[in-house]
């Protein structure tokens, strides 16, 4: 029994040893001691995944497996230190699935195949171990002791699954109400009650334990964290400026570039948010190397690691750890860049030179600063673990100013989406928040300044010293304090108070950041949101006008989802007053810019009742009607349309409206001609039409009619979202004919004459690229003279144009007219000058139009002038898969139709070699582009000797089993061309070639035989290998292939066939002789 922990711990008999007046005292303070720190440590010490410690699972770290180690030491000794509290049986099940097998228990046990019962029972017969393969349920410490003893090897294995799948374990060992004892239950009557019932006392002793138990892991945690070296903001700042001096775009340099992922740097040296420096990180940076991608990584107290990077869809960083820890940024980059690596050798004497003149340099900050910076790192894990995130704001010195005096829509253009993150992030930082509907938590709202987060200003002034920074609330404007008031009277006022209060805000410039972050930190945002929930629709109605404006602002978005907003709109959209429903779709409509709030309206319900807000009772049958308009139905309509715009960019809610029947009603909506309805339905579209659902509903609902129709209007914007919406649904045949012949593709090439708004531009020339698939729009296409545009368009345009346009002209120059065209319009040299990008998908459509030039000699003899055939082979090392196959297909016109293509290919050092290296790939597409260029490649028999040399002819048998048609054409022909060098044909053979070779003779594709034929035509030429194909039947497949309308395949089938024919012959005379 433990006697160190509390005075009511003890022997059976402690209760009569002690005084009663300790009893007393033990009796009245132990629910607030026991209350005080249960389950702190699970959920605060140990470290889960980015999930959380409500949904996470533990990660793999050695503090994880410390306080593992701990708690199955805890358990193991249970039995035998507190045998009388081990047979105490718990409220509910510890339930989790176990690793171990049923023949594992022996004595104590009921043992079957699949199912083991303890024989030890509760007072009702039930069995307090019971396993039931894979799953175990375990109600005592004494029989979870005991598995433990079972499990030998796994303990530590079987610890972890129990605590991941039991996040509450308190809860279920004691009882759900027993965290919540109030202090009338800490009287006399209490004590009372434990002396007289015997089986709460020793659930009282049981608690006790689990709290120690607790404490006892909180501070070994914190023991095993202050063990560990603390990095400080000094070491890594000193590294990224060193780092900084020697990148470029020189050979010699160790990266093309690295940067801060945030310029603003607070006082203690950190760029990361407050928020997340309470985790111990420090800042992000972004680094380009060499030879991979632009990595992400994490600079931290514990060290640095890649982080998710930068989401796609907000700018935001993904937080969470995406491998392992390193000690620096140098040793991270090492093992990501085998050319950091290389060139970092080359350069460490120097490096190390610079990083002693640095130590120097920032000697003294790190004499300063480094103990405080540790310190601060060592006192956030401390409060962390005891306290939560609510005291470490203090640590922070805040800075109103930031907050305050910016109006975004003055940002620069150039660091919009860096400021989009740091707004989308700091929201965190504000003062405590509830989740809850109808709460409000925010205490001390005067005090902003005790809760503010520190900050940039994102202004010019970024650059200046810090020291130089306005400090405090100096400068804020008079409506920061003035709004302040206001949400005072809100938070207090009678009704009519509320709504004045309501109308005077609205008087405010609400689009100004100052005056919606004066709201946000006084508390507001938590008064409008609970508004709400009120059953005053006036006041509804304020609240929504208010919110709807200030949620344009990425960081008040993120609050209001975290307050539990949402619920709340979502709710409103049932309501039978027209406007309110109006209002909250709206701000929905703001409000669902990020992942987090499009996912929480879904499960909401709120798809299905935004989709109910487009049946505004239009005939479907009549004329839009103008005045129509007008109607508040049709205005809900429009505010409906706008949230599922905001809404559809998630995969689960597009498929989520489709279900609710959206699509009939948004064709609907497409009828209307009025402009402000259109876009938001059109918009919606335009993001539902990349499903494949959605495109065939499209098709059946006669919607592309519509959007043809609108090409022709007025407003820029609808005729992007029209041509976008195209784009999206022209991957089918059927739509592309349907847009000729409802008259699109006129409309489309006379937009492509503007070219001021950029983002209009690249959805036009998407919808032409996509419209250029089919042959007939390309004669109309050349025909309204698009394709002279087009080849305008190449130079001086942003990325996501020249993909676009590159696009349509590879598909254009199919055709003999068009490829003649665009090298009179001077386009194959700003092709090729594109061929040295590093856009994955400008590369691969630049390769695929090249080749396409490159049928044509005259095209051919520019190109290579311009040496775009090195271009295109430098590019077959690219890392990604569909650049190495699109250029390895270009180089297939390239060699064939050069003036000395043998002596061409030679040129390039180490180009064969790579090529045939090239076979090894893993990537269909890219074999069987390999395989076309060594087909033209071996047609010259100097160059075929070398790739001989290189291996080509194993590589290429071991392909021979694929399945692929496509592969297993152009391998039939690199193989038949290879067989024309030295002994390659016995070669092919010894390989075991031939056998799968027949095989390929099976196949539906004509294409495949007649390259088959010609390979097994060339095989044949071995006795062995005629062999072969006469014992796998190739004889009777090549005979009927001889009645071929094909002539090459005839001609093939029939050699083939006359040297297993003329082999037999000669050896039935041999044998005959």
């Amino acid at each position: 029994m433990l006697s160190r922990g509390c005075s009511f711990l003890g022997s059976s008999g402690l209760i009569e040893k002690r005084s009663l007046h300790s009893l007393k005292l033990c009796a009245l303070t132990l629910p607030q001691r026991i209350n005080s720190s249960m389950g702190v440590a699970l959920a605060r010490s140990a470290q889960w995944t980015a999930a959380g410690y409500e949904t996470g699972t533990l990660e793999i770290t050695p503090l994880n497996e410390s306080i593992l180690n701990e708690i199955t030491k805890f358990v193991e000794s249970f039995s035998y230190k507190y045998p009388q509290e081990a047979k105490f049986v718990f409220v509910e099940p510890l339930e989790w699935k176990t690793y171990l097998e049923p023949s594992a228990f022996e004595s104590g046990y009921v043992v079957s195949s699949t199912t083991v019962e303890s024989e030890e029972v509760d007072k009702d017969g039930q069995p307090l171990l019971l396993l039931s393969v894979p799953y175990i349920k375990v109600r005592s410490f004494g029989q979870l002791s005991q598995l433990l003893c079972v499990a030998t090897d796994s303990k530590q294995q079987e610890a972890q699954a129990c605590i991941e799948a039991n996040r509450d374990p308190v809860v279920k060992i004691l009882g759900p109400d027993y965290d919540e004892m109030k202090e009338e239950s800490t009287s006399l009557a209490l004590l009372d009650t434990i002396i007289k019932d015997k089986e709460l006392y020793i659930k009282r002793k049981v608690a006790i334990l689990l709290k120690q138990l607790d404490l006892h892991l909180l501070n070994h945690s914190l023991k095993h964290i202050s063990l560990e070296i603390s990095l400080n903001p000094g070491t890594f700042k000193k590294d990224i400026e060193l780092l900084k001096r020697f990148s470029g775009k020189g050979e010699q340099t160790v990266l093309e570039w690295i940067e801060y992922t945030s310029d603003y740097e607070f006082s203690n040296g950190c760029r990361a948010p407050p928020w997340r420096q309470i985790q111990g990180e420090m800042c992000y940076v972004m680094v380009k190397p060499h030879d991979v991608e632009t990595l992400c990584l994490t600079c931290s107290t514990e060290g640095v690691f890649l982080n998710g990077g930068k989401t796609e869809e907000e700018g935001a960083i993904d937080y969470e750890r995406k491998g392992e820890v390193y000690k620096d940024i140098v040793t991270c980059l090492k093992d990501q860049s085998p050319v950091f690596s290389e060139n970092m050798s080359k350069q460490e004497i120097r490096f190390n030179e610079e990083q002693q003149k640095d130590s120097q340099i920032f000697e003294k900050p790190k004499t300063e600063d480094g103990p405080s910076s540790a310190t601060g790192s060592e006192k956030s894990k401390v409060e962390k673990l005891y306290f939560g995130k609510s005291h470490m704001t203090k640590r922070l010195e805040p800075s109103l100013n930031w907050r305050a005096t910016v109006d975004y829509k003055d940002h620069k253009s150039s660091t919009k989406d860096s400021q989009e993150e740091k707004q989308g992030k700091l929201e965190k930082s504000s003062t405590s928040v509830s989740t809850g509907r109808g709460q409000l938590l925010r205490k001390g709202g005067e005090k902003v300044e005790e809760t503010v987060s520190e900050s940039s200003s994102e202004s010019e002034e970024d650059e200046e010293p810090l020291d130089h920074r306005q400090e405090a609330n100096a400068d804020l404007p008079s409506e920061y304090w003035q709004i302040q008031k206001l949400v005072k009277y809100l938070k207090g006022g009678n009704q009519t108070a509320t709504v004045i209060a309501l109308c005077s805000m609205r008087d405010f410039n609400l689009a100004q950041e100052t005056c919606q972050l004066a709201i946000r930190d006084v508390g507001g945002l938590e008064v409008l949101i609970n508004l709400l929930d009120t059953d005053e629709v006036k006041c509804k109605i304020g609240s929504l006008k208010i919110l709807k404006e200030i949620s344009h602002n990425p960081q008040i978005r993120r609050n209001i989802v975290d307050l539990g907003g949402l619920p709340i709109m979502v709710n409103i959209l049932d309501s039978s007053h027209k406007s309110l429903k109006c209002l909250a779709a709206e701000t929905i409509a703001n409000v669902a810019k990020f992942k987090r709030a499009r996912r929480a309206v879904r499960q909401h319900g709120g798809i299905t009742k935004l989709v109910a807000l487009l049946d505004c009772g239009q005939n479907s049958s009549e004329p839009a009607q103008p005045g129509l308009y007008e109607t508040r139905d049709v205005e809900v309509a429009r505010c409906g349309a706008l949230a599922l715009w905001s809404c559809s960019k998630s995969h689960s809610n597009k498929e989520a409206i489709r279900k609710a029947g959206g699509i009939p009603l948004l064709a609907r909506l497409l009828k209307t001609s009025h402009e402000n309805m259109l876009i938001p339905v059109v918009g919606t579209l335009q993001e539902c039409a990349s499903e494949e659902n959605y495109r065939a509903a499209i098709k059946a609902e006669r919607i592309i009619e519509n959007l043809v129709k609108n090409l022709n209007s007025e407003n820029e914007q609808l005729q992007e979202h029209c041509a976008m919406a195209i784009y999206q649904c022209a991957e089918d045949e059927e739509t592309r004919d349907l847009v000729r012949l409802h008259g699109g593709l006129k409309p489309l090439a006379s937009l492509l004459n503007n070219t001021d708004n950029k983002e209009r531009l690249a959805a036009v020339t998407g919808a032409i690229w996509k419209c250029s698939i089919s042959k007939e729009n390309v004669i109309k296409f050349r025909e309204y003279k698009a394709i002279e545009t087009l080849v305008g368009l190449l130079t001086d345009q942003p990325e996501e144009v020249l993909v676009n346009v590159v696009g349509a002209l590879g598909e254009c120059c199919q055709e003999y007219e068009n490829r003649v065209l665009v090298r009179k319009c001077g386009g194959i040299q700003p092709l090729v000058n594109l061929l040295v990008g590093i856009n994955q998908a400008l590369l691969v459509n630049v390769t695929k139009a090249v080749g396409a030039c490159a049928v044509e000699p005259e095209s051919m003899a520019i190109i290579d002038r311009l040496d775009g055939v090195r271009l295109l082979w430098s590019l077959l090392k690219n890392p990604h898969p569909d650049v190495k196959a699109s250029a390895a297909w270009a180089l297939c016109p390239c060699i064939e139709n050069a003036k000395d293509a043998g002596e061409m290919v030679r040129s390039f050092v180490g180009g064969l070699e790579l090529v045939v290296n090239l076979l090894k790939s893993d990537n269909k597409e890219v074999l069987a582009s390999v395989c076309a260029a060594i087909t033209n490649i071996a047609k010259d028999q100097e160059n075929l000797a070398v790739i001989t040399d290189h291996g080509v002819v194993p590589l290429l048998s071991k392909l021979a089993n694929t399945n692929n048609d496509k592969l297993r054409r152009h391998l039939a022909e690199a193989i038949s061309r290879c067989c024309m060098w030295g002994r390659n044909r016995v070669a092919f053979g010894e390989h075991k070639a031939v056998a799968p070779l027949v095989r390929y003779l099976k196949s539906n594709d004509t294409n495949v035989h007649r390259a088959t034929a010609q390979a097994l035509y060339q095989l044949s030429e071995d006795a062995d290998n005629c062999i072969t194909m006469h014992e796998n039947g190739a004889v009777k497949l090549l005979l009927d292939m001889v009645g071929s309308p094909d002539q090459d395949l005839q001609e093939a089938a029939a050699g083939c066939i006359s040297n297993i024919r003329r082999l037999a012959l000669a050896t039935e005379k041999a044998r005959y002789n």
